[in-house]
């Protein structure tokens, strides 16, 4: 019965998580962002987050985020995350959507202490130094 589930293949999707100047805080924040590089609108797009670390025995909990339509080529502010939590835990982000019919879902894991000053890069979607997967 397996064999005949169709599971189709997510394309032209990315995480990032950002780093941000907050003018109310007059802060650097870092922002989760999801970001569709395809031609399709995306819709009804469930993400499902949690931190967590297995060498401690500590996670987080769940955050649950809609967002009712993601259009093409263009990206989505998802959550605010904490400086300490990127560098003591995984993030891990569970996307879930539609388009043209069919559902969609494909998991997006950012590793502890990946994400740092160093290590962004330009994200030309949104305009702000991050590091992304895709």
């Amino acid at each position: 019965m397996r064999k005949d589930i169709d599971i189709p293949e997510v394309k032209n999707l990315s995480m990032a998580i950002v780093s941000q100047y907050n003018e109310d805080f007059q802060c650097e924040d870092w922002y989760a962002y999801l970001i569709n590089t395809g031609e399709k609108n995306l819709d009804l797009v469930l993400i499902v987050s949690k931190g967590f670390n297995e060498d401690i025995g500590k996670e987080t909990s769940l955050m649950r985020h809609k967002i009712e339509s993601l259009p093409a080529h263009s990206a989505a502010k998802v959550e605010l995350l904490q400086e300490d939590l990127l560098e003591k835990m995984d993030n891990l982000f569970n996307v879930t959507y539609f388009c043209d019919s069919k559902m969609y879902d494909k998991q997006f894991e950012f590793k502890r202490a990946t994400v740092n000053k160093e290590s962004l890069n330009l994200i030309p979607e949104i305009g702000h130094p991050g590091f992304r997967i895709d």
